[in-house]
Order: structure tokens, then sequence, then C-alpha cells
């Protein structure tokens, strides 16, 4: 039966129903056990109508995309190239969050399928705006940016099944020295 009640209650978040009796009868027990975490605090203080998230997945995406096309503008100074790429990328990552939730975000960017991939774009976008921010230098930022792009590719191809083995093998393939 307890199945069958969460069934019913994802198919109401699904369709944009409000799904509160159940969500204050989790918040007490949580509360009740002592397993309050941050994140589930988090979540509950962002809930936002099917029609909020979609407005601001939207204008999230649309403002990272166009960043990240305007970076191409500055493409011959790549401090202003590194930032505004970079940032570009952030907001359309993070507008993957108004749909799914930052704590469902999060949970899919630590799993071990994708960890690695999700480690090394994390920290190609720290050490672009390093590069760009801090140590003025214009080759170590393009350095950068091409690093970060290459992640960025990693990282979305984690999302697709096979992409990831399918790449690796095309590109040995293509790179392989025995004629």
């Amino acid at each position: 039966m307890d199945k069958m009640n969460q069934a019913l209650e994802k198919m109401k978040m699904l369709v944009g129903m409000e799904v509160e009796e159940e969500e204050e009868r989790q918040a007490a027990s949580l509360e009740a056990n002592g397993s309050f975490s941050f994140m589930d605090d988090f979540n509950r203080s962002c809930t936002l109508s099917t029609k909020q998230r979609i407005n601001g997945f939207v204008i999230c995406f649309v403002a990272g995309l166009t960043c990240t096309l305007l970076s191409m503008l500055v493409f011959f100074n790549p401090v202003k190239f590194g930032i505004t790429f970079t940032f570009g990328n952030l907001l359309s990552l993070g507008s993957t969050a108004f749909l799914i939730g930052p704590k469902r975000q999060v949970t899919m960017m630590l799993d071990p399928v994708r960890i690695y991939a999700t480690a090394i774009y994390l920290a190609s976008i720290i050490i672009a705006l390093f590069c760009a921010l801090y140590v003025h230098n214009k080759l170590l930022t393009l350095l950068a940016i091409i690093l970060e792009f290459g992640a960025l590719i990693w990282y979305s191809l984690s999302y697709i099944p096979f992409a990831r083995s399918m790449v690796s093998k095309v590109m040995v393939s293509c790179f392989d020295t025995d004629f």
C-alpha cells in the first residue's frame, strides 16, 4: 500500500499538483528520527510550481547559452572569453536544477558513473576562472578553456548510455598508429 501511495504522490508531482500533506508527514517523521539534513531542508524551502520550474529553466538556460555564444565575440581576448564562457556554462548547468531540483542534481552529479567527469569539469571551471581572473595569462586561460570544453563534453556524455565508451573507441581508432 505504501508503494501505491508513493506512486500516486509521484504522479501528482509530475502533473504539478500540490503534495503538501505527504511532505508535512515526511518532515515530521524526519524531525522525530533526527535525520534532518541540510539538503532536505533546502529542498523543502525551494518548492516551485511546474510553471515556475520551467520558467526558471528556460531563463537560466537561455542566459547561459547567450553568455556562451557572446563569449565567441571576445574570443581573441582569452581573459574575457574565459569569464563569459565559464559563466555561461555555470548558468546552463544550474538551469537543470530548476527541472529536477538541487538535491537530485547534486545526487546525479555525484553518481559513481559520473563522479570523475563531474570532478574534472568543476575543477576545469575553477582553473579557467583562476587563470582568467588572477593569473591574467592568455595562454593559460586558453588552455584552461580547452580543458573546460573537453570536460563539459565528457560530463555531458556521461548522461547518455554507452556514449563515453563509443567516443573512446572512435578516438582510439582515429588516432591508432598501427596500419
